[in-house]
C-alpha cells in the first residue's frame, strides 16, 4: 500500500520544514521520502486544492453508543466519522452498554479500531458497574489498553474512593479521570445559573459545583500524588486554581470542550435542546478565561466533547432532552475562527504522550500519523456537513473557516466525502 500527497503545505512547529510544500511518499504506513516533487507510482495519489499536513489529531473526549446505543451511533461510522474530521486518535468514552468495567470489554473497543485510520484509546469505568464505591480491576485494564479511569460524567462523590483511586493507580502510572460537578448542588439543572437560567425558567447549575469538586481533587492529589485528569472545565474559578496546582507540580491535566470556548450563556436559543450540554455552557468571562487557560498551557487540550443521541432523545422539552452535541465535524472550522492555524494545530496535537499515544514527526522513517486539511475555506455549517448517525448538532448555522480532507495513519487512508 503506497500513498502520494503531492503539493502538501507541512504545519509542524518542530520540524525545519513548517509551512513549506512538500510532496510526501508514503510505503507501507511508513514515509519514505519528503520532496519538492515526487513522481513514484502510488496506489492512492492525493492532489487537493490549498491542502495542508499536519501530525495527527488528537480528542480526549468522545463517546458513540456502541456496544448497547448502537441507535445513537455505531463504532463503524463513528471511526469514520472522527478519521474523516481530521482525529488519528480518539479517547472513548465508557458511555455505553454494557460499561467498560472489566478487561474484555477494553479488549473489544480496542480490537475494533485495528483496521481503521482512528485509533481507539478506552477510558475505562473507576469503579465496578458506574456504581461510585467499588473499584473496578484497574491495573486488568490497563494492561489491555485503558489510558484513563473514570466513570464518564458522574462525579466522585466519596472522597475516600478518590483517595484511594490515586493511591491504587499510583503503583502503575494509571490516570484518574475526575468528572468535577458536586452531584448535589447540580441536582436537576440544565444550564449555568444566572439571570438567563432564571428567565427561562429552568434550574441552574452554579459555578461552585464545579470549583468545589476540584478543590477536593486537588487536595486529595497534594496529599496521595498519583495523577488526575479533569475532562471537562467550565469557569474561571476553574482555571484558576488548576493554574495554581500546576504551579506546585501536581500531576494534573484538563480538557475543555469546543462549546465552552465557542458559546457563552447568551447564545443559547430560546430551549433549543441541542445545547442543553453538561456541564453547561457559562458566561462570557468564563469563555473568555478557557480560552486564555487554553492559549497558555493552564489546559491542556481542546475537545469536541461529541456526544450523539437520537432525534427520541432531543425532540422532547428541554428539562427532559438528553445532554449533548456532535462536534467532532465542526471541530477544526471552529477553532480556526478563534485561533491562528499554528495555535490550532499545537492544540490539536500537544501532549499525547500523557495518554501514552505516539507523536509521529514528519519525516522520514516516521509512521505515517496525517491530518489533512484547508484551513482557508470559509463556509456555513449545515445538516449536509454532518457524517455521524445522529444530528444533534449545536453548531449548525455558525460560519466556519477551515474544512478537513481526512486522515492518514500508517497504511490506512480515510478521505472526507463531503469535500474530497
Amino acid at each position: 500500500m503506497s500513498i502520494l500527497i503531492k503539493s502538501a503545505t507541512l504545519v509542524d512547529s518542530k520540524s525545519n520544514l513548517n509551512f513549506k510544500k512538500k510532496d510526501i511518499l508514503i510505503k507501507n504506513g511508513v514515509i519514505t521520502d519528503i520532496a519538492d516533487n515526487i513522481n513514484a507510482k502510488s496506489d492512492n495519489k492525493i492532489i487537493l486544492d490549498n491542502l495542508h499536513v499536519s501530525r495527527g489529531w488528537m480528542d480526549t473526549s468522545v463517546s458513540f453508543g456502541e456496544p448497547g446505543y448502537e441507535e445513537r451511533e455505531n463504532l463503524s461510522n463513528g471511526l469514520l466519522t472522527a478519521a474523516s474530521s481530521g482525529f488519528t486518535s480518539i479517547l472513548l468514552n465508557p458511555d455505553c452498554n454494557p460499561l467498560v468495567d472489566n478487561h474484555s470489554s477494553v479488549e473489544f473497543l480496542k480490537k475494533k479500531s485495528l483496521n481503521t485510520t482512528t485509533d481507539i484509546y478506552p477510558v475505562a469505568n473507576l469503579t465496578n458497574n458506574s456504581n461510585g464505591s467499588d473499584l473496578a480491576s484497574l491495573y486488568d485494564m490497563k494492561l489491555a489498553g485503558a489510558v484513563g479511569f473514570g466513570d464518564y460524567k458522574k462525579s466522585i462523590t466519596d472522597s475516600s474512593i478518590l483517595k484511594i483511586a490515586l493511591e491504587y493507580t499510583k503503583s502503575f502510572g494509571g490516570r484518574v479521570i475526575s468528572f468535577c460537578q458536586d452531584e448535589f448542588l447540580s441536582k436537576k439543572g440544565v444550564l449555568n445559573e444566572s439571570i438567563v437560567s432564571t428567565e427561562l425558567g429552568l434550574k441552574g447549575i452554579p459555578n461552585i459545583s464545579e470549583s468545589i469538586n476540584l478543590f477536593r481533587d486537588i487536595e486529595i492529589l497534594k496529599y496521595t500524588g498519583g495523577k488526575i485528569h479533569i475532562p471537562y472545565v467550565t469557569t474561571s474559578k476553574g482555571v484558576e486554581l488548576i493554574r495554581e496546582a500546576k504551579k506546585k507540580n501536581l500531576d494534573l491535566t484538563a480538557s475543555v470542550s469546543i462549546a465552552h470556548i465557542t458559546f457563552s450563556e447568551k447564545d443559547i436559543p430560546d430551549f433549543n435542546t441541542n445545547f442543553k450540554i453538561i456541564p453547561p455552557i457559562r458566561s462570557e468571562s468564563d469563555c473568555n478565561s478557557l480560552k486564555e487557560g487554553l492559549i497558555d498551557g493552564t489546559i491542556d487540550y481542546l475537545t469536541s466533547m461529541h456526544e450523539p443521541y437520537d432525534i427520541d432523545h432531543k425532540k422532547v422539552v428541554f428539562d427532559d432532552a438528553s445532554p449533548g452535541s456532535i462536534g467532532l465535524e465542526s471541530m477544526f472550522g471552529l477553532m480556526c475562527n478563534q485561533f491562528t492555524l499554528e495555535k490550532t494545530i499545537d492544540i490539536l496535537t500537544r501532549r499525547k504522550i500523557i495518554f501514552e499515544i505516539d507523536d509521529h514527526s514528519i519525516e522520514v522513517g516516521s509512521r505515517a500519523n496525517l491530518s489533512l486539511f484547508n484551513p482557508d475555506k470559509n463556509y456555513e455549517f449545515s445538516d449536509e456537513h454532518i457524517l455521524s448517525s445522529s444530528k444533534n448538532c449545536a453548531y449548525l448555522g455558525n460560519k466556519l473557516k477551515g474544512v478537513v480532507y481526512g486522515s492518514v495513519n500508517g497504511d490506512k487512508l480515510t478521505l472526507n466525502k463531503i469535500w474530497t
